[in-house]
C-alpha cells in the first residue's frame, strides 16, 4: 500500500530515498484522501520509479496480485469508506450446523489446531465482542495468548446486563474489558463493574451498527466478534458484519433445540439467502475453515467532484468547514495534534532527570502517580514508562490519581504540548498554519479533554492547542524582521 505518514514528515517515503531505493511498486494508492497519491508524487519527483498495479502494470498475474494486496489492507479500505470498522463473524460448528448441544455444552466443538488458529486471529483484531449469553455460558477469557504479543480488547454486549458478578472478563491483569449496554440498565452492577476497572458505555438504543460507529469514532480499524446466534443474527441485519470464518467440525450432535451460528434473519425462500464472496477452503487439522466476505470490499477509486464542481452543483454547499478543524485518532488530516500522535518528548521524570517520553500521552498519565507515597502507585509509574502504546498508558493511567491531580492536568498537558511542538518545526508549522480556526479535539467519550459526541464536551485540548498557537504566532511576529511574514503567518 501506498504510504501514508501520520507524523506529518513523509518519514516513510524519507525512509526509501535514505535507504537507496530505486525502483518502488505500489500495490494500492492508499484508502485516506487527504494521503492518497502524495508518496506516489514525492517518490516520482525524486527521480525513483513507481509503478502501480493495475495502473503501471497490467496482466492477469498483477490482477491477481492487487486482489491479494486489497484482501490484506480490507480493514483500513471499509474504515476509510464507512463509519464502521472492519468486522469478522468467527464459529465453529458441528456438520450439521450447531455450535452447542442442547444442554448449551459447546467444549470442544474445534480441534486444538482450529483453536490456535483462532488465537492467531484475534490478534490480528483491535477488540473481539461477545453478547451476555456467551458471558454467562461459556465465561470465556478471550485473549490471544497463543496469537502473539497484541490482546485485542474485549467487548460485551448486553442490553439488561444480566451478567454474573464474577466472570473471567471482569480481570484486567491481562487486558481490558468494555461493556456496551442500555441506558438506565442495572445502575448498581455498573458501578461494581467499574470497581474492577470495567468501562461501561451507555447507549439510548443498543444495537451493533450504533456500536460499531462509536467503536469507529474511538479510533478501533478491526473487531472479531464471537458471539451468539442471536447477536450474530443482529449484526449481519445491521450490515457490520464484512467477512465470516466458520470452522465445521466433522461431527454431528443432533438436537431439535439445539443453538445454530446465526439466528432468525427473517428469510423465508433459500432464494434470499445471503452469498459468500471469495470464498476461501482450508482444511484445519480434522476441521474444515470455509471463510469469505458477507459483502464486496468498496471501490477505493471513486470521482471525487473538485471544489469548483460542487459550487457549480450548489454554490451553498462547501466540501470543506473552514472555521472548525476536528481532529482525533493520529491518521486524521491533523492528526499530528493529537497527544497519542508518535513523537518523543524529552521531560523530565519523577526525580527531575530529562527522560525521553514516547509522546505527550505517556508523559501526562505517569504525572497521575508522581509523589504517591504508594509501592502499587510506583508499579504504575514503572508500567507507564514501559507502555508500547498511548492507549495501554492511558488504561494504566485510570488506576490511581494523585489527589491534587485536578488543580494540576491542565499544567502538565500544556508543558508536555509546548515541548512536543517546539521540538518538531514542521509540527509548529501544521498548528501555526490553522490560524483562524478553532480546534476541536473530537473525541467522543472524553468529555473534558475533547469535544463529546453532540458538542458538549470541554475541548480543553483544543483550547491549549489555540493558546500554544498565539504563542507561537506572537513569537514569530516579534523575532521577524519581514512585515510580510507576520501577515502570512495570520
Amino acid at each position: 500500500m501506498e504510504p501514508g505518514d501520520c507524523d506529518g514528515d513523509s518519514t516513510a517515503v524519507s525512509a526509501l530515498l535514505q535507504g537507496g531505493v530505486k525502483r518502488v511498486v505500489i500495490g494500492m494508492r492508499h484508502p485516506l484522501q487527504h494521503f492518497r497519491g502524495n508518496a506516489v508524487r514525492a517518490l516520482r519527483s525524486q527521480g525513483l520509479q513507481v509503478d502501480l498495479l493495475g495502473e503501471d502494470l497490467t496482466s492477469k498475474l498483477i490482477e491477481d496480485a492487487q486482489k491479494e494486496c486489497l484482501l490484506v489492507n480490507a480493514p483500513l479500505i471499509c474504515r476509510a469508506s464507512s463509519r464502521v470498522p472492519f468486522s469478522v463473524l468467527k464459529y465453529a460448528m458441528t456438520l450439521d450446523g450447531k455450535i452447542a448441544a442442547s444442554t448449551s455444552h459447546a467444549w470442544w466443538i474445534s480441534s486444538k489446531k482450529s483453536r490456535s488458529l483462532v488465537f492467531e486471529l484475534r490478534a490480528r483484531s483491535d477488540a473481539i465482542i461477545v453478547g451476555g449469553n456467551t458471558v454467562r455460558r461459556d465465561n470465556p477469557r478471550l485473549t490471544a495468548r497463543h496469537g502473539g504479543g497484541h490482546m485485542p480488547m474485549r467487548i460485551v454486549m448486553s442490553q439488561s446486563l444480566d451478567l454474573p458478578e464474577e466472570a473471567n472478563l471482569w480481570d484486567m491483569s491481562e487486558v481490558s474489558t468494555i461493556v456496551v449496554t442500555q441506558r438506565g440498565a442495572r445502575k448498581s452492577f455498573q458501578k461494581l463493574l467499574a470497581s474492577k476497572g470495567v468501562e461501561v458505555v451507555e447507549f439510548d438504543i443498543l444495537n451493533p451498527r450504533d456500536v460499531m460507529e462509536y467503536f469507529h469514532d474511538r479510533g478501533y480499524l478491526s473487531v472479531f466478534w464471537e458471539c451468539g446466534g442471536t447477536l450474530a443474527a443482529s449484526a449481519i441485519s445491521s450490515g457490520v458484519i464484512h467477512k465470516v470464518y466458520a470452522f465445521v467440525a466433522p461431527k454431528i450432535i443432533g438436537g431439535k433445540n439445539a443453538p445454530s451460528p446465526v439466528g432468525d434473519l427473517g428469510m423465508v425462500e433459500m432464494s434470499r439467502a445471503l452469498n459468500l464472496i471469495d470464498v476461501c477452503y482450508q482444511q484445519v487439522g480434522p476441521d474444515m475453515l470455509v471463510s469469505g466476505f458477507l459483502q464486496p470490499l468498496p471501490d477505493m477509486t471513486p470521482t471525487i467532484p473538485s471544489r469548483e464542481e460542487t459550487f457549480v452543483v450548489d454554490p451553498t454547499v462547501s466540501p470543506y468547514e473552514s472555521s472548525i478543524i476536528f481532529f482525533y485518532k493520529t491518521w486524521d488530516p491533523y492528526g499530528a495534534l493529537s497527544n497519542f500522535s508518535p513523537h518523543p518528548i524529552q521531560m523530565p521524570d519523577e526525580n527531575g532527570d530529562n527522560v525521553t517520553w514516547l509522546n505527550v500521552e505517556h508523559y501526562y498519565q505517569a504525572h497521575k502517580f508522581v509523589g504517591v507515597d504508594d509501592t502499587s502507585a510506583q508499579d504504575c509509574l514503572e508500567r507507564n514508562k514501559s507502555a508500547k502504546s498511548p492507549e495501554e498508558a492511558a488504561r494504566i493511567g485510570r488506576l490511581a490519581i494523585r489527589p491534587e491531580w485536578d488543580n494540576m492536568k491542565i499544567d502538565v498537558m500544556y508543558s508536555a504540548l509546548k515541548c512536543k511542538f517546539s521540538t518538531y518545526p514542521h509540527l509548529s508549522s501544521m498548528l501555526i498554519s490553522t490560524a483562524g480556526s478553532v480546534l476541536v479535539e473530537a473525541s467522543p467519550h472524553d468529555l473534558f479533554w475533547g469535544g463529546g459526541r453532540e458538542g458538549e464536551g470541554l475541548n480543553y485540548l483544543g483550547r491549549l492547542l489555540m493558546k500554544l498557537r498565539s504563542e507561537f504566532i506572537e513569537e514569530s511576529s516579534s523575532s521577524s524582521e519581514s512585515p510580510s511574514l507576520a501577515v502570512w503567518y495570520f
